[in-house]
């Protein structure tokens, strides 16, 4: 079964933990005050980007290509000025 959340479709895992890593888990959910799942989820994704890191220099350029496809207000120059919309000049005087 598959559960539809803020335009992801989730699946369930079953994942086995014996005793000392269920404390731990559980430890860990409390003391952060979210849920196991998170906490879960949160070391996949630090486990996983010290593997990607590993990786040879480019080898996550397909999860970047089209990233901001979906930013409306994204200006058409953005690759050619990025610099000048993220670091815009201070505004003088004051």
């Amino acid at each position: 079964m598959t559960k539809k959340v803020r335009g992801q479709v989730r699946e369930p895992v079953q994942v086995y933990l014996d005793q000392p890593d269920r404390a731990l888990l559980d430890s860990i959910a409390h003391a952060e005050g979210i849920p196991r799942t998170e906490v879960l989820r949160y070391a996949l994704r630090q486990y996983g980007q010290r593997t990607v890191a590993e990786q040879a220099p480019g080898a996550s350029l397909d999860a970047l290509i089209g990233a901001l496809d979906e930013v409306a207000e994204l200006p058409t120059d953005y690759s050619a000025r990025h610099d000048e919309y993220l670091y815009p000049p201070e505004p003088s005087g004051a």
